[in-house]
């Protein structure tokens, strides 16, 4: 069997995250592991849309890029809100 009759295989990367809370994770470690502060460094890109305060290490920029940005903050109040109500027992 010649290499053009085998058949070829697509992979869509079925390791990325795939939602905007474990795309934040995934971001928060690059940032972590290259010496940012996680924090800053999100909020800089959140209020500004602006790429660079992401670095491209572990394709952190490509993935938080696949949301708009206030798909982020929308799951960020949801996710903040969810665990103080929690605390209160509400």
């Amino acid at each position: 069997m010649s290499a053009s009759d085998k058949t070829m295989y697509f992979d869509l990367n079925n390791n990325s995250p795939k939602n905007v809370h474990d795309t934040l994770l995934v971001v928060f470690n690059a940032l972590e592991e290259k010496g940012y502060d996680p924090y800053n460094q999100i909020v800089g890109y959140l209020i500004s849309g602006d790429p660079a305060y992401i670095p491209r290490f572990n394709d952190a920029r490509n993935l938080i890029r696949r949301y708009e940005r206030d798909e982020i903050i929308e799951e960020l109040v949801r996710f903040y809100l969810d665990k103080n109500n929690d605390r209160e027992g509400k």
